[in-house]
């Protein structure tokens, strides 16, 4: 019912007890936010209530009314689910009467107390009428472009027309059509994905329609095209703008015709599929080059949907983070938790490569920090834009721990490199782990440099590939 994207709102003036609301929450895997109400009554006007869904109300220092603020905690059309967290709030006998309103709670808060009351006020929303949104679990975000893309996914999945998905490179198209599929009435059928773009134009025309025996050199068996594997179903045209002209003209006649022959084939298929195309480029200017034929345009953009940059939906950042976090933990990749100002630092990167940069970013950091917290000090250099709130934490460990990916002291302070440089602290180290992390950070670097490419790498290092195989294996760093 209540899922755990949900967020909590805390406004409280009792530090302990936020610093308790807070624990339980993330106890139960709910991302939360919390104010003192004179930060909540400068800053409240700003922040997305939206992406709420139950607000957590103590006791005020000041001497505002709490009724008048409860009025102003709602969205229009929407009452918002409050719980008064404390027996000696002036509301406390007015929750009965007031729609919305629960509680009082009294500490301590038990666990099954909290759920319950959650649960509450979840089914409170949903009696409403809820949000007109349909819950894509998949589009992670709360941000009023998000919540119109997941609109227009609303209005159209079940309807079988094309749909054009733009945005820049790594902003979830695919997400977002995986999302048109799966509620659409072919849910059923398979989705096929395949990239233009990656596949050579002269191989593209066989992997779309497949090809019989013997059609090409090489083509030493027949085998079925992408059409006829999402027969019943979706295919999803990636990067449709790499697609070569004389291509473009055959997709044209098969969406025209609804069917199509394979490759050196005589006989006709039927093409019962629904198509969905992205791009990250503009196909208008393209169109106006004479790159892209404008009636394939027009046959494909049936019903445009456009995917925000993650820079213009950093609302939704806490909220991407805490999915990448869910996923790594599935894959067995190890998660680790951003220190709030590693979190303020992101805020202010510029998100060129959108949601797969910040996934890169988490995969990366998942393996170097595993289960621990990720200050500035550990975030690449390119992601660092706040100074490092506590410079005092690292200063007794000696120069070894601020950026094993691209900048480590060690490399900055000794050119050329040699190890003699290396200061002794006063309170000495431990020989093994600082050599183990020096090696794990030399090779990260190297992979860094030659593009993950491993056998480059290990030149860069002087080992044996098959030796640098094994030490990635042993520190856990992947192939990206």
């Amino acid at each position: 019912m209540h899922h755990s994207g949900s967020t909590i709102l805390i406004i409280d003036d009792a530090l302990e007890r936020r610093a308790h609301l807070q624990g339980i929450c993330e106890f139960l895997e709910l991302q939360c936010h919390v104010f003192d109400f004179v930060t909540w009554l400068q800053e409240g006007k700003r922040f997305p209530l939206a992406g709420v869904g139950v607000i957590f109300l103590g006791e005020s220092s000041l001497p505002i009314s709490l009724s008048k603020l409860v009025a102003e905690l709602d969205l229009p059309g929407q009452v918002m689910p409050k719980v008064l967290v404390s027996r000696q709030s002036e509301l406390a006998g007015e929750s009965d009467q007031t729609p919305g309103l629960f509680g009082p709670l009294s500490e301590p808060y038990r666990y099954t107390e909290m759920l319950d009351i959650l649960h509450r006020c979840s089914l409170f929303v949903s009696q409403q009428g809820g949000d007109p949104v349909p819950e894509l679990d998949m589009l992670v975000g709360q941000s009023p472009p998000i919540q119109e893309v997941k609109r227009l996914i609303a209005q159209v999945a079940q309807r079988d027309i094309s749909v054009m998905i733009t945005g820049e490179s790594g902003t979830g198209k695919e997400v977002v059509a995986r999302c048109l599929h799966e509620q659409s009435l072919r849910a059923e059928g398979p989705f096929v994905p395949v990239n233009c773009g990656a596949i050579p134009g002269e191989l593209l025309e066989s992997e779309l329609f497949g090809h019989e025996k013997g059609a090409f050199t090489g083509a030493i068996s027949s085998r079925a095209g992408r059409f006829e594997l999402a027969q019943g179903g979706t295919l999803f045209l990636d990067e449709i703008g790499d697609m070569p002209l004389p291509m473009q003209v055959k997709l044209l006649r098969v969406l025209q015709e609804r069917q199509f022959e394979r490759v050196g084939g005589t006989k006709t298929l039927e093409a019962d599929v629904r198509i969905i195309a992205a791009t990250h480029k503009d196909l208008e200017s393209m169109i106006a080059a004479g790159d892209f034929r404008e009636d394939l345009y027009y046959r494909l953009n049936v019903f445009p949907i456009e995917m925000p940059a993650l820079r213009e939906r950093l609302d939704d950042l806490p909220l991407l983070v805490n999915a990448l976090q869910s996923r790594l933990k599935e894959e067995g990749i190890g998660s680790f938790r951003f220190h709030p100002s590693a979190l303020e630092s992101l805020l202010k990167h510029p998100w060129d490569g959108n949601v797969r940069e910040l996934s890169n970013l988490m995969e990366r950091l998942a393996i170097i920090y595993p289960d621990a917290v990720v200050g500035v000090s550990e975030l690449p250099a390119k992601f660092r834009h706040v100074a490092e709130p506590d410079p005092e934490r690292y200063a007794s460990q000696g120069p070894t721990r601020t950026d094993p990916i691209s900048d480590h002291p060690l490399s900055q302070q000794v050119q050329p490199f040699t190890p003699g440089g290396v200061q002794l602290p006063e309170e000495g180290i431990k020989l093994k782990p600082y050599l183990e992390e020096l090696e794990q950070s030399l090779i990260n670097q190297a992979l860094d440099r030659c593009d993950y490419v491993v056998a480059r790498a290990a030149d860069e290092l002087g080992v044996r590939r098959t030796t640098l195989v094994e030490k990635m294996r042993k520190y856990g760093i992947s192939r990206q």
